[in-house]
């Protein structure tokens, strides 16, 4: 029997954004899932059912402005139980401040800069697919 096709979760604050990376993944042959930064924040999407639901292997979350607090939100989720095992590719509008806050972390695969090309993101995608999470 066949592998599962890979599931890669994608969270933005911009609807626009998490359409064009859900097409981008699902270009690559993944099924994407997705979910909006504020939608979290504001618990209006249950992330803790979402990730149990679909159980995805990465997670393309963005770290846009402000910073400090989509960092916190970023730790919180990174922290959940349902996360473990689950590798992280960043993206932000500030990538040199991004990977100087994080620092090497075994669950961030990549932080990819804006403006992003699609190819690199479904390039760091793929890659991290490979590394199988530890649940």
């Amino acid at each position: 029997m066949p592998d599962p096709v890979p599931v890669v979760a994608v969270i933005n604050s911009t609807p626009d954004i998490v359409d064009l990376l859900r097409l981008a993944v699902e270009k690559e042959g993944f099924v994407a899932v997705t979910a909006l930064t504020f939608e979290i924040r504001d618990g209006k999407t249950d992330l803790d059912h979402l990730i149990q639901q679909h159980q995805p292997t990465v997670i393309v979350y963005d770290i846009a402005p402000p910073y400090d607090a989509n960092w916190k939100l970023f730790q919180h989720v990174a922290a959940m139980p349902v996360m473990k095992g689950r590798q992280f590719v960043l993206t932000s509008t500030n990538r040199a401040h991004v990977e100087k806050i994080a620092g090497p972390q075994e669950h961030i695969y990549e932080v990819v800069g804006k403006p992003f090309d699609l190819a690199e993101i479904a390039t760091a995608v793929k890659q991290a697919v490979r590394v199988r999470p530890s649940r």
